[in-house]
């Protein structure tokens, strides 16, 4: 059985790394106390490949001196692949001021000029946003921030079929009757110079901003602003679409102030930074360098923001504001706002971002709620009629790709298994929604096997494709979906090798119990925000079964492991089937795990998160 179901997990991308990535508790325990309404039915892949730590004596030694921290973390940071102290300093303690100049993306000045002269000369603007929470919440900054100026600002959330020629174009008519002459893209437009050429022919003038990578034509507009650029001197390729809206506000915000039109304090920036937080986290953007300080302060920002829909919408999602975190963002608000882009309009979501009114936010809240357990309902027969195709046809999974396609599934959901499958077998994986002979796919892979060349490489049976490397989207006619399997398959059987295809844990450091303390703790959140490339460290140590494992809720493990006169409480989701090798007497284990704080009736525990195990010894 491989499906796993996890109760509003974010769904653009591997779920199943969100307990790494985020350093989350599955412990139904936590969270002041209340039961984590989280419904857990994965079967773990047995014996990923354990990846012991790097070793640099030297430059472990150097960092300790250095920075005062504790070896371990240091280790860690050793195995996160720094080599030089800059790069750690960067890395634990770069501020706001460290944000790169806006004006080194390619074209910002052009960019700048166009939205500042539709300012001056009272024209109407669009923004034009793709239909996810990166598209949201980027479509929501700009409309806000150039209706603070002074813009008169529409907006508009693309809601797509199945095909993306309807992109950008459908945006065309409402610019046109808004009387628009500046139409703005967000998280979207790289990939659509003929679409965008047919809106600068009507006279409206173009601006796209995004960060997904180009695959062929640059729209001819005004300006481009995406740090993927060919020869871009932008130093953070890593970007979400909602970050490059940011960084054209700044941009805008710089020039003003430069020419005296706004008084420097006019308009403060961090005021945006719970939007760039919100939509960076959910379209799961590399924390790492810049995107770390964004998100670092965006969390802040988020705590005590004052926009009424998102208050509420955290409030039906059961997330504490104050306690708001990456992952209960990926979690549990992510999919609330997704679902709309999915089975709803995606319109609703910029608007519960916006709106000022109390009673309104209140009901639109309650309906994106109502709106993600649909989805779930439909994700959950998708599921089941994935898992019961692999078990008809096991020979879909002798391949080193996965590709499946129907027309009985939901267009809107397939990210979803796709990124679940890839996540489950390490393989890169097709998902083909179908639909009046048309059909949308959703490609999700490893990072051995980008995807973009190989899509490339069909172009001419594609009617079109785009995203990155390791998370895609493309559309293609029904009766040429068996060629592109057959030379998708091709290509993946021979560029990757089996070992590319095995599950691999990633082991930041040993650690002994001893170092398990409540100050190492607070050290380690010099690591944080955890998601993507910054997960959440992963520790292993030698430790002997002080009492038999106990079977939590009938999937999972509660192991109790002692170390010299310690002893320490385990979890290991999703391994009650290993409980009966576990119960003879002295078991040494070898555990692979994430340290955290259980906080249960209101007293504090260390308590282990087990991401795998191995027995290294038992007694006769």
């Amino acid at each position: 059985m491989f499906i796993f179901y996890l109760l509003g997990f974010e769904d653009s991308y591997p779920v199943a790394k969100f307990s790494v990535f985020f350093g989350i508790s599955l412990d139904f325990r936590r969270f002041h106390g209340r039961m984590e309404l989280i419904m857990l039915t994965w079967q773990h892949i047995e014996d990923p490949l354990w990846m012991y730590p790097r070793l640099d004596p030297t430059l472990k030694e150097s960092v300790i001196k250095e920075f005062k921290i504790h070896p371990v973390i240091a280790q860690i940071l050793v195995s996160r692949g720094f080599t030089s102290l800059e790069e750690i300093h960067d890395y634990l303690y770069s501020k706001l001021p460290d944000l790169h100049d806006p004006f080194l993306l390619a074209e910002m000045p052009q960019a700048v000029d166009r939205v500042c002269r539709a300012i001056r000369d009272c024209e109407n603007i669009l923004i034009y946003g793709d239909n996810d929470v990166d598209g949201m919440t980027g479509t929501a900054l700009l409309t806000e921030f150039l209706q603070y100026i002074g813009a008169n600002v529409f907006y508009y959330v693309s809601n797509r079929g199945p095909l993306r020629q309807s992109l950008i174009v459908e945006a065309l008519e409402y610019a046109l009757k808004n009387q628009c002459k500046l139409l703005i893209t967000v998280d979207c437009g790289i990939t659509a110079a003929v679409e965008i050429a047919k809106v600068v022919e009507k006279g409206v003038d173009v601006i796209v901003t995004d960060h997904h990578e180009p695959t062929d034509k640059i729209p001819h507009c005004i300006a481009t602003l995406n740090p993927k650029l060919l020869n871009n001197p932008y130093p953070n390729r890593d970007l979400t679409g909602v970050g490059v809206a940011f960084k054209l506000a700044h941009g805008i915000t710089k020039q003003l102030v430069t020419e005296g039109k706004i008084a420097p304090k006019k308009v403060d920036l961090k005021r945006y930074l719970d939007l760039v937080a919100l939509g960076t986290i959910s379209d799961m953007g590399s924390l790492l360098g810049e995107n770390r300080i964004l998100v670092h302060y965006g969390l802040r920002q988020l705590r005590k923001t004052k926009r009424i829909g998102l208050t509420k919408l955290v409030s039906v999602s059961d997330v504490d504001l104050n306690d708001i975190s990456t992952f209960s963002i990926a979690s549990k608000i992510a999919p609330r706002l997704n679902s709309l882009g999915r089975i709803d309009d995606p319109q609703k979501g910029v608007q519960v971002l916006l709106i000022r009114n109390v009673l309104t936010a209140e009901k639109m809240a309650q309906e994106l709620d109502l709106n993600n357990i649909e989805r779930q309902k439909i994700e959950r027969t998708m599921s089941a009629d994935v898992e019961n195709t692999i078990l008809e046809h096991p020979d879909i999974l002798h391949h080193k790709a996965v590709i499946m396609q129907s027309d009985r599934w939901h267009p809107g959901v397939i990210a979803i298994i796709s990124t679940r499958i890839a996540k489950h077998y390490n393989r890169p994986t097709v998902m083909i929604a179908i639909d009046k002979e048309i059909g949308k796919g959703s490609l999700r892979s490893i990072p051995e096997f980008p995807l973009l060349p190989v899509l490339k490489e069909s172009a001419d049976i594609l009617l079109n494709f785009g995203g990155h490397d390791f998370a895609a989207g493309l559309t293609i006619k029904e009766q040429h979906i068996e060629e592109f399997k057959k030379r998708f398959i091709k290509a993946a059987d021979e560029r990757l090798k089996d070992s590319d295809v095995v599950t691999k844990l990633y082991l930041d450091s040993e650690i002994k119990f001893d170092d398990l303390t409540f100050d190492f703790m607070e050290s380690m959140r010099l690591l944080e925000p955890y998601g993507n490339e910054n997960p959440a460290p992963i520790l292993y140590c030698d430790a002997k079964q002080a009492w038999p494992p106990k079977v939590v809720g009938k999937t999972h493990l509660k192991l109790y492991l002692e170390q010299g006169d310690r002893i320490l409480e385990g979890f290991a989701f999703g391994k009650a089937a290993l409980s009966p090798m576990l119960r003879k007497k002295n078991l040494t284990l070898r555990v692979a795990f994430t340290p955290q704080i259980n906080d249960f009736h209101q007293g504090q525990s260390i308590q282990l998160m087990i991401r795998d195990f191995r027995i290294l010894e038992e007694a006769v």
